[in-house]
C-alpha cells in the first residue's frame, strides 16, 4: 500500500483485515461476561425483588422496566450522534460497560422500589451508552455481507453469559441470599471491562461536524423511515421480559426456580441467534424479521391459552426467547442497509429512537394492563400489535423486491 493513497474499497478491505471476527470474538467475550453479571440479577430481580421484597404491582413493574429501557435507547441515541462526531467506538464502549458494572451492586442497599427503580435506570443508562457504539464497531470490524452473521456470533456469545448468570443466581442464591448475590455480580462486570480495555480494538474513522438537519435528510430515507414506521408499531406492544417470569409465577413457578425459566429463555436465543444471522444472510433479512413477528406473536397467544401447569412457564419462556434471538439479532444487523457508513451510528440513534418510545409504552400500557384487567388482556393487546405490524412489514418487504430496495 506504500506509495498510494488508499481508495475507499482498499481502505475498507485494510480495516476489515485488521479487525475482522477476532474483534467481534472479543467484543462477544467482553458481552458474555457483562451478561453473566447482569442476568444473575434479571432473573430475580423483577419477581422476588421488586414485587415480593419491595412490594411494587405489575404496572409499577411495568413503569419501572419502561423507563429502564426507554433510558437506555435514549443513551443509544445520544451515543450514536456522539461516535459518529468523534470517529471513535471504544472510548464511548469502556464508559458505557463502566457505568453498569457500577451500578448493578447498588441493588444490594435498595430498601423501596422506587430506589430500585434508580439503580435499574442508571443500569440501562450505562446499556444505551455502550450499544449503539459497539454494534458500530461491530459493523465496522466485518464486511456488510457478513453482517448477519458477524451480529449473530456476537449475539451467541453475548447469551452464553444470559445462560450462566441466571444458573449461578439459582445455585448462590440459597446459599448467600439475594442482596449479596447483588454484591457478587460486580466480579465478572469487571472482567468485561479488563478484555474491553485491553484486547478489543477500536475502529477509527473520520470525526464529522455533526448537524442535525443535513445528518437527519441523509439518514432518514423513504426506505428507512417506513422501516423505522413498521419497527415503531411492532414495539408499541413488545413487552419486557419480566412479564414473562411474572407469567411463569402465575402458572405455579416459584423461589429461585423462577431464575430457571430465565436460564432456559436465554439458553433458546443462545440456540437460535447465530443460526438466524446466518439465514438472513442467506434469504434476506426481512423474512427472519417477520418470523420473529409471528414467533412473538405465538408467544403472546400461549400466555392467553396456556394455564393451569408449572411447565407452560418454562415453555412460554422459550418462546420468548426465540422471538428475542432472531428480533434482536436481525434488526441490529439491518440497520446499515439503509444507510451511509459514515453515518451508522446516527441510523441506529434514529433507531433506537423509536424503540425507547415504543418500549415506554408497551411496558406501560402492559402491566397497567395486568393490574387493571388481568395477563389475558395485556397479551391480547401484544397479539394485536404484532399482528398489524406483521402485515405492514409484508407490504414494505413486497414494497421492497418491487423497486429493488436493501434488506431483502
Amino acid at each position: 500500500m506504500e506509495g498510494r493513497t488508499l481508495d475507499k474499497d482498499d481502505s475498507a478491505r485494510e480495516r476489515w483485515k485488521r479487525l475482522g471476527f477476532r474483534n467481534v470474538v472479543r467484543l462477544g467475550y467482553v458481552s458474555l461476561f457483562t451478561d453473566i453479571s447482569t442476568e444473575m440479577i434479571l432473573g430475580v430481580l423483577p419477581v422476588n425483588f421488586i414485587i415480593e421484597q419491595l412490594g411494587a404491582t405489575p404496572a409499577i413493574l411495568g413503569l419501572i422496566e419502561g423507563s429502564a429501557e426507554a433510558a437506555n435507547n435514549v443513551f443509544r441515541i445520544l451515543a450514536g450522534v456522539l461516535t459518529d462526531k468523534i470517529g471513535k467506538r471504544k472510548p464511548i464502549v469502556v464508559i458505557g460497560y463502566g457505568l453498569s458494572t457500577l451500578a448493578k451492586p447498588l441493588f444490594a442497599i435498595a430498601n423501596s422500589w422506587g430506589q430500585a427503580f434508580a439503580v435499574r435506570v442508571v443500569d440501562r443508562a450505562g446499556k444505551g451508552t455502550r450499544t449503539t457504539p459497539r454494534d458500530a464497531l461491530i459493523s465496522d470490524s466485518i464486511p456488510k455481507s457478513q453482517a448477519g452473521k458477524g451480529f449473530g456470533l456476537h449475539g451467541s456469545l453475548d447469551q452464553v453469559g444470559a445462560v450462566l448468570g441466571p444458573l449461578l443466581a439459582f445455585v448462590l442464591l440459597p446459599l448467600i441470599g439475594l442482596r449479596n448475590l447483588f454484591w457478587i455480580s460486580f466480579i465478572p462486570g469487571t472482567v468485561s471491562i479488563i478484555i474491553l480495555l485491553f484486547f478489543v480494538a477500536d475502529a477509527r474513522a473520520r470525526p464529522r461536524r455533526w448537524n442535525l438537519f443535513k445528518n437527519a435528510r441523509a439518514v432518514l430515507t423513504r426506505d428507512f423511515v417506513l422501516l423505522l414506521v413498521v419497527l415503531e408499531i411492532f414495539a408499541v406492544g413488545a413487552y419486557n421480559f419480566s412479564f414473562i417470569l411474572l407469567d411463569a409465577r402465575a402458572l405455579g413457578v416459584q423461589g429461585n426456580f423462577i431464575a430457571l425459566v430465565y436460564t432456559l429463555l436465554n439458553l433458546a436465543t443462545v440456540i437460535i441467534s447465530f443460526p438466524a444471522g446466518i439465514l438472513a444472510d442467506r434469504v434476506g433479512k426481512l423474512p427472519v424479521l417477520l418470523l420473529s413477528f409471528l414467533v412473538f406473536m405465538g408467544t403472546s397467544l400461549a400466555g392467553v391459552l396456556l394455564s393451569g401447569y408449572w411447565v407452560f412457564g418454562f415453555l412460554i419462556g422459550v418462546f420468548y426467547g426465540s422471538y428475542l434471538s432472531m428480533s434482536d439479532t436481525v434488526q441490529r444487523a439491518m440497520i446499515p442497509d439503509f444507510t451511509r457508513p459514515e453515518l451508522k451510528g446516527t441510523a441506529y440513534a434514529f433507531y433506537y429512537t423509536i424503540i425507547a418510545i415504543g418500549s415506554l409504552i408497551a411496558n406501560s400500557v402492559f402491566g397497567a394492563l395486568w393490574t387493571s384487567i388481568g395477563s389475558g388482556a395485556a397479551f391480547s393487546f401484544s397479539i394485536a400489535t404484532s399482528a398489524v405490524a406483521a402485515v405492514a412489514l409484508m407490504m414494505f418487504t413486497f414494497r421492497g423486491r418491487i423497486l429493488g430496495n436493501k434488506g431483502r
